[in-house]
């Protein structure tokens, strides 16, 4: 078959896929529809409890419509995780935020691969353990899903594409009105400096290319399936619009994250806007830094954010890792960040904490983190790069530091 009939067939069956999880209503049942190969009888057992409003009405419509039996878990229990799905003859499962890394973390047993769990599905996978979980685990299918509860833009990865959060057929680029009517989600430019979308000479906003960075966004349409009711509080629900998008009078949905679109239509999640920060003129990604972070720690917790420093303009980065013990080679640690990253995405600070706190659907916190800085560490040790090495932050350093007189 031809490259161009190829691509065409891509972009028909992405349409007829799009197509079928709008009418769904549920992006979460959506999911889980275009997995379950048939009718077959299926148990779902919870990689947590649904302690997010989109998987609880997920699940829901799931056993409703579906008929299927769930077994679900009042807590998340990684060491017994696999086992409970031996018991129950899980053959899909729910991960949400940082389970798939505590899973992989366990030590080896028997039950990694006895289970009956063919395909999981959820958010927050990261894509460098993406192959590396499927292999230890056998799990064939993965479905990472994109969107928020209130959210009008979600999207789904239907065929596996490692780290992808979603698809949007290419036929879309060159029919818009047809992407409008059926997923009227775009990838936008914004000015990183002030995190607002660009505008052309008309006043719009302007669509990101393919491989280009941007901000994803969503239609608001109160006739469509996927309309942006708002929140109780209109000032809030006015922050998260956006005016004059695709054309003048129009409003979108802003997610607040920062995605990228390859050539063939798959979507991957770069950072929040909220989280990326700016440090020597350049735009840092915390998730980009956190994942090459990934490489030295393994598995071990760790979040990068900035941080703002006495003299300086813009934010430093400060890489915070859960360590309790203090047994993180820093040597080691320091010489690949410097080795991989550009020399303004190098965290200038790293702190050791005893503990990382979760959200409810498993996520690492960084706002508190970020609101102490490195002045209010509660004991916790800290370090500076200093010459291509982190060296403890006290005494005369740390005085130095506070004055804005230490050499950045």
């Amino acid at each position: 078959m031809s490259s161009s009939k190829s691509a065409l067939l891509l972009g028909l069956f992405g349409v007829a896929g799009t197509l079928w999880s709008l009418t769904t209503a549920s992006l979460l049942l959506a999911a889980v529809y275009l997995a379950l190969g048939g009718w077959r009888t299926i148990r779902l057992l919870a990689a947590t409890a649904p302690r997010d409003v989109r998987a609880g009405l997920g699940y829901l419509r799931l056993n409703w419509y579906m008929r299927r039996r769930l077994a679900e878990d009042t807590t998340f229990s990684a060491s017994a995780f696999w086992d409970d799905c031996v018991r129950w003859k899980c053959t899909v499962s729910q991960y949400i935020g940082e389970t798939c890394r505590y899973l992989l973390a366990q030590p080896a047993k028997a039950t990694d691969r006895q289970h009956g769990v063919r395909l999981m599905f959820g958010n927050g996978l990261r894509p460098q353990l993406w192959r590396s979980f499927a292999e230890r685990f056998g799990v064939r299918d993965l479905r990472e899903v994109y969107g928020a509860t209130e959210g009008n833009a979600n999207l789904v990865n239907i065929d596996n594409r490692a780290g992808a959060v979603g698809f949007v057929p290419t036929v879309f680029r060159l029919w818009p009105a047809l992407a409008e009517w059926i997923l009227p989600v775009k990838l936008v430019r914004v000015d990183r400096a002030t995190g607002l979308p660009l505008r052309d000479k008309r006043g719009l906003c302007v669509a990101c290319q393919p491989d280009e960075e941007g901000e994803l966004v969503g239609k608001v349409d109160r006739s469509h399936i996927s309309a942006f009711d708002g929140y109780v509080n209109q000032e809030a629900t006015q922050k998260k619009l956006y005016r004059d998008v695709f054309r003048k009078g129009d409003a979108a949905f802003a997610s607040g994250d920062l995605l990228v679109m390859d050539e063939q239509g798959y979507v991957y999640f770069r950072d929040r806007t909220g989280d990326t920060f700016r440090w020597k003129g350049e735009n840092v990604s915390t998730a980009e830094v956190e994942a090459v972070a990934s490489q030295v720690l393994g598995l071990t917790d760790c979040v990068v954010y900035g941080v703002a420093l006495p003299g300086t303009e813009g934010r430093a980065g400060m890489l915070a890792v859960r360590d309790p013990s203090g047994r993180t080679d820093l040597d080691a640690l320091a010489r690949h960040l410097c080795a991989t990253l550009p020399p303004y995405a190098v965290p200038l600070l790293v702190r050791l904490t005893s503990d990382l706190h979760l959200t409810a659907t498993f996520k690492l916190q960084k706002g508190p983190l970020q609101r102490q800085g490195f002045q209010q560490l509660g004991g916790d040790p800290c370090f500076l790069l200093q010459g291509g090495r982190y060296v403890p932050l006290e005494g005369p350093l740390y005085d130095s530091l506070c004055a804005g007189l230490c050499r950045l």
